[in-house]
């Protein structure tokens, strides 16, 4: 997501509001030199105090005996339907399949002790060869399908797609195996290969409420949202549930207002736009975008496996649609959606906001959706050439005085934050990743977000590669900003 504003120079005069009285800072963490951490709301520093909200009032601790503030509850921060999440912005729930248990005891061998057996899969791959009856073929797509289901539990999706594959060839026709290998797919952007197990699938079962949705998830993944609008409809009528509602609805959404949008194609782009919109300015936006691809590729050492929608709105479309906060300037779902009113070819500034949400597309589907927010948008930022110059006396201040940024508390959705908060959030996010691609570089970004995709939490990822948790990190970047901007 875009941030608030285009220019950060009026940072300092917002982080003041965090460290006067008349601030307030939602559900943080007082920590005492003592050991003794107070979780408050409503904290500030003045005076040589920090106050805070109790339910007997407003009480103070001198501030010679506070070791450091941070924003530990995300409570204000709702946690559903981050910018970013796989599959269309939207809850996409794993097929029943795969939070059964087996029962065939092929399954229960094919995994022992943590690791794979891999000469029980030669073996029963051997048998189904030459004699593929269908206990003998019900035995290696058993084994096959929990073997893919513990490379998924420890991030391999590359192996986990080979070993569905395996089990596909001995029976094409496995409904299980059909749709928990085209939900994965999904969950990797591999929406054309998802579509196709589907589309086979739907042959088998027309009826299959499971196929329908997952179908409705795949043809938004590849920018269709009528034909996702007709599965999910299709579901609805099968198997109704609040997730399918939902991916409806939004999807309505997108397809009455895309209705009569002209449309372009690059190599790795579908673009939509307003007839509003000049055709230049469309052409203008491609021959960014493919060049931005490219930088960013070579960057990040990954390149999407789909082609990236990008939506371009009036602004009052863009609010419509989008329904993001009033301090968005664009949005990153699945699709780019970026309003281009009064704009009829390309500036600096709509280059940087369409660099900045390209970034969110690649690191989103790099790492499965699983990146956190402080990362992203600390990536998107540097990715588009901002830097932390203008704020680092600011930053430095607010460390100098414990009230630094929790990455932790913003790993999740900024989309219920206000715009003051969310204005701090961003120039922290950008100082981190500044400081991790200066200090470390681009290749210690990108083992990060290799562990962050294989399932490791991100401190753990940044500790297993730069080698500080993140109050560590917190003190690296301090350190940076003063060294680098001071």
């Amino acid at each position: 997501m875009r941030s608030p504003a285009a220019h950060l120079t009026k940072f300092f005069a917002l982080l003041c509001l965090a460290l006067a009285a008349s601030g307030s800072v939602f559900a943080d963490t007082i920590y005492l030199k003592s050991g003794r951490k107070i979780s408050a709301t409503h904290v500030t520093q003045e005076n040589g105090e920090v106050s805070y909200e109790t339910s007997a009032g407003r009480l103070s601790f001198p501030l010679s005996i506070v070791d450091h503030v941070t924003h530990d509850d995300s409570s204000p921060i709702s946690t559903a339907g981050t910018p970013r999440d796989r599959a269309a912005n939207l809850p996409m729930a794993a097929p029943a399949e795969m939070s059964a248990m087996p029962t065939d005891p092929a399954a229960s061998a094919a995994v022992r002790d943590g690791a794979i057996n891999t000469d029980l899969l030669s073996k029963l791959e051997s048998e189904a060869s030459s004699n593929p009856s269908t206990p003998v073929t019900a035995r290696v797509v058993a084994a096959e399908s929990a073997a893919a289901r513990f490379e998924i539990s420890v991030g391999d999706f590359e192996h986990a797609v080979d070993h569905y594959n395996v089990g596909l060839r001995f029976d094409p026709d496995n409904m299980g195996l059909l749709l928990e290998a085209a939900y994965l797919h999904l969950k990797r952007s591999e929406y054309t290969a998802a579509s196709d197990l589907l589309d086979h699938a739907r042959r088998i079962d027309p009826d299959s409420a499971e196929v329908a949705k997952l179908s409705g998830w795949a043809y938004y993944g590849l920018n269709r949202a009528a034909d996702a609008v007709t599965q999910w409809r299709r579901a609805m009528e099968l198997q109704p549930d609040d997730e399918t509602k939902k991916a409806l609805e939004k999807a309505e959404r997108d397809a009455r207002e895309e209705a009569e949008y002209h449309e372009g194609e690059t190599t790795h782009f579908r673009l939509k736009y307003n007839g509003n919109a000049a055709p230049e300015l469309a052409h203008d936006v491609l021959k960014t975008l493919e060049a931005q691809f490219d930088e960013i590729s070579a960057t990040l050492n990954y390149s999407p496996p789909e082609p990236i929608g990008v939506i371009l709105y009036t602004n009052q479309a863009f609010m419509d649609i989008t329904r993001a906060p009033s301090w968005s300037g664009a949005l990153n779902d699945g699709r780019i959606r970026v309003p281009v009113s009064g704009l009829s070819s390309m500036t600096d500034e709509l280059a940087r906001v369409l660099k900045h949400e390209l970034t969110h597309s690649f690191v989103g589907q790099k790492t499965g959706g699983r990146c956190p927010v402080w990362l992203q948008e600390g990536l998107a930022q540097f990715m588009e050439g901002r830097r932390s110059r203008n704020n680092a006396v600011a930053l430095s201040a607010a460390f100098e005085h414990h009230m630094e940024f929790s990455l932790l508390s913003y790993e999740s959705s900024w989309l219920n934050l206000p715009k003051d908060t969310a204005t701090v959030a961003y120039a922290w996010s950008l100082a981190v990743v500044e400081t991790i691609m200066t200090e470390n570089g681009v290749d210690d970004m990108e083992r990060i977000l290799e562990r962050i995709a294989g399932g490791s939490s991100t401190e753990d990822a940044i500790r297993s590669v730069v080698h500080e948790d993140y109050s560590e990190l917190m003190l690296s970047t301090a350190q940076f900003l003063r060294k680098a901007y001071e």
